[in-house]
């Protein structure tokens, strides 16, 4: 069994865009706020616990917040790295 190796120099790997990431990350933390808004006005005739559609529609409020903040932090992650790689490129020099 012969095993094949290659050898990836690091200056010619593509580096990590998260753009599409945190667009995607945007667009459905607006699509579960607006579900979570519908559902909860639609189902506010009976506050209480036991009412499924208000709790899932607060459910989907809090979603929507934590996957924007998620994609929020990717975002700042990258543009960080970003940042700090264009100053070694920079000091390099």
């Amino acid at each position: 069994m012969d095993d094949k190796s290659v050898s990836i120099s690091s200056k010619n790997a593509a580096k990590p865009d998260a753009r599409r990431l945190v667009l995607i990350t945007t667009v459905a933390a607006w699509i579960a706020l607006a579900i979570g808004v519908v559902l909860c006005l639609f189902n506010l005739h009976e506050f209480n616990d036991r009412n499924v559609g208000l709790m899932v529609g607060i459910g989907f409020l809090v979603g929507s917040v934590f996957i924007y903040s998620c994609g929020m932090a990717v975002n700042m992650v990258e543009a960080y790295t970003r940042s700090s790689s264009a100053k070694d490129d920079d000091s390099s020099e």
